[in-house]
């Protein structure tokens, strides 16, 4: 058995894409596009997986994208994705300055979470031991649900 990917339904692609492409930093490695199936699927590999999902090889994020309207609620119901990254309070620093919301803080210097424009819930954690803990993180309190 092998990891394949993640599905996510997301009812607007361009700021999906927009969060996971231009804030959180993954890369689109294909897409199919559907006319009698009437939807988008969207391929998405981490930065640091680009060589391995070009070879198949890799964990991918599928963004589903129905081409009609549906409500899509629950996101916290599917539980979330993690990540793990370099630079925990980096990655959420630039993620506050593009106005992501961060849900839950990197008190700890080693988990944070953060959500999609969707509701998907993403779990970010710190490659290695974890980081000192420091401001404004360590005294920053939780925001909505994670």
């Amino acid at each position: 058995m092998r990891y394949l990917h993640t599905m996510v339904r997301v009812r607007d692609l361009d700021e999906s894409l927009e969060f996971y492409c231009n804030k959180l930093g993954l890369i689109e490695t294909h897409r199919i596009e559907s006319e009698g199936g009437r939807f988008t699927l969207v391929f998405l590999a981490a930065s640091e997986d680009k060589e391995a999902a070009e070879k198949n090889k890799a964990p991918l994020l599928e963004l589903t994208y129905n081409w009609d309207p549906e409500v899509y609620e629950g996101g916290r119901n599917f539980g979330h994705i993690a990540v793990e990254v370099e630079d925990i309070y980096a990655l959420c620093q630039s993620l506050m300055d593009r106005g992501v919301t961060i849900n839950r803080p990197p008190r700890d210097g080693h988990m944070a979470f953060v959500r999609s424009p969707d509701g998907i819930s993403f779990e970010l954690l710190q490659r290695g031991p974890s980081l000192a803990p420091q401001e404004p993180w360590a005294s920053m309190e939780n925001t909505g649900n994670w």
